[in-house]
């Protein structure tokens, strides 16, 4: 590492980026022999109360992933120094490789509490090491699209640009989250290293700071409209409808100044707005548009449209960045099904669907979600489209079925065309969208929870 330390995970880390538990538990696997296959299972229990629906992202990201991890060298000698693990199991850790199948929900697909983002089918070692990667992945990009769907819901078609960066939970965050809000729908992002590496375009207009560094404000927007033919000028800084004010001087100075919009950044933004465009109009200038930011969420948003407000785009920052009214989902990977017997986890509260599955999805002659089956994974169901496909098998990742970014997007706006008026709303409150089991499931899983009752019985004497 050269004494520096590395702003991401590198690859021949992944390994590493696990809970002390799991590899511990993986040296207890091989003493015991136990190299049978088994089954995980990723999924919540419970929605976010402000939640109606989560939407699946970062699953396809943790797939691709788990197909690369690899213990390096340098890793197993770190393993080593801790002293916890013994030379011959390192020695068996060297050769890791994910030989298993992965099948997931294709990413931007809405999903609903028990039903399964992913299953890894794989020797028992291989599916538990990848438990914290997983959960990592999926629990970020998933929480931060479900936020960022309902801010472009709010936004009802206009768009939403991505000012979150310097507010985010580390650098990692800040650039998978750009892959998120993509999938989501938004139009644009201010991060850079985010915006080229994910394909979102890049948007942004100039801070507080370079008006202040003149010594006049006009002298300020002349001077960035010339640098930046059809910018956004910030309007804030010091009084916001004298900065408009400015603005049509500007422009009636120069008609042929570049200035495509004015942001709003404080203040009522929905007088403000009004007021704006009331000036703007009168001079003639319709065709400049007004950009609001300033700690917007999807209620704000939603507000300022249902009252007719005139902004054309909007910047959201920190409340999506870190989805402050929800910034946790209660992910669970349990394990399911190991040596070709189904398992059942009986904690109370915390009882898992046993055995293999695939999620169903009604719809009606519209295209209307009606309900979801959660049921086995070799059952069909009439009528229902089956949703878990495999995205790696025996260990390559199945191109086929890896959307790009693009077609993800595509099914998130699609998406949000078929889920029932109850589910699109974004006040809290419970819904009544059905999540059922397959006959065959309900069977096993009550075949399952009997057992332990039945094992319990004393001996008849």
């Amino acid at each position: 590492m050269n004494g520096q330390t590395p702003v991401q995970v590198e690859d021949g880390e992944l390994a590493l980026l696990t809970d002390l538990y799991q590899l511990t538990m993986l040296q207890a696997y091989w003493k015991e022999e136990m190299h049978e296959r088994a089954t995980f299972s990723l999924y919540f229990r419970k929605l976010p109360p402000t939640r109606r629906f989560m939407l699946a992202c970062g699953q396809q990201h943790a797939a691709a992933l788990a197909s690369r991890v690899r213990f390096s060298a340098y890793s197993l000698k770190q393993l080593s120094e801790t002293g916890r693990f013994d030379e011959a199991f390192l020695h068996w850790l060297a050769g890791f490789r994910f030989s298993g199948d992965i099948w997931a929900l294709p990413e931007g697909t809405p999903v609903f509490q028990n039903e399964p983002f992913l299953e890894v089918d794989a020797p028992i070692a291989e599916a538990q090491l990848l438990e914290s990667l997983i959960m990592n992945l999926v629990q970020l990009e998933t929480v931060l699209a479900s936020k960022a769907v309902r801010i472009v819901m709010a936004a009802r078609g206009r768009p939403v640009v991505d000012f979150g960066l310097r507010r985010m939970h580390g650098v990692d965050a800040a650039v998978r989250g750009v892959r998120a809000y993509r999938t989501a729908g938004l139009a644009g992002t201010s991060n850079v290293l985010g915006g080229l590496r994910h394909g979102l375009p890049l948007s942004g207009t100039m801070a507080h700071s370079y008006v202040l560094a003149h010594d006049d404000e006009r002298d300020s927007f002349r001077s960035f409209a010339r640098h930046y033919p059809g910018t956004t000028l910030l309007v804030d800084t010091h009084d916001t409808l004298e900065g408009v004010r400015k603005i049509i001087e500007l422009m009636e100075e120069e008609p042929g100044l570049g200035i495509s919009a004015i942001r709003l950044d404080s203040g009522d933004l929905g007088i403000l707005a009004h007021r704006a465009r009331a000036l703007l109009d009168e001079a003639g200038l319709d065709t400049i548009g007004i950009i609001a930011s300033s700690g917007l969420d999807e209620h704000q948003i939603e507000a300022l449209i249902a009252d007719d407000t005139p902004i054309d785009a909007f910047g959201v920052g920190t409340q999506m960045g870190v989805s402050a009214d929800a910034p946790v989902i209660d992910l669970s990977y349990k394990l399911v099904e190991y040596a070709g017997i189904p398992r059942v986890k009986h904690s109370t509260g915390k009882i898992n669907l046993p055995g293999r599955k695939q999620l169903f999805r009604r719809r009606d002659a519209d295209g209307t979600y009606l309900g979801d089956i959660i049921a086995r994974r070799e059952e069909s169901i009439d009528g229902a489209v089956p949703l878990l496909v495999p995205l790696v098998c025996e260990g390559r990742v199945d191109q086929e079925h890896m959307a790009g970014a693009e077609r993800a997007r595509e099914r998130v706006a699609q998406a949000l065309t078929q889920l029932p008026a109850d589910l699109r709303r974004l006040d809290p409150g419970e819904t009544d969208y059905p999540v059922e089991l397959s006959p065959a499931l309900q069977r096993l899983q009550s075949e399952l929870s009997l057992a332990p009752l039945k094992r319990k019985r004393p001996r008849e004497r």
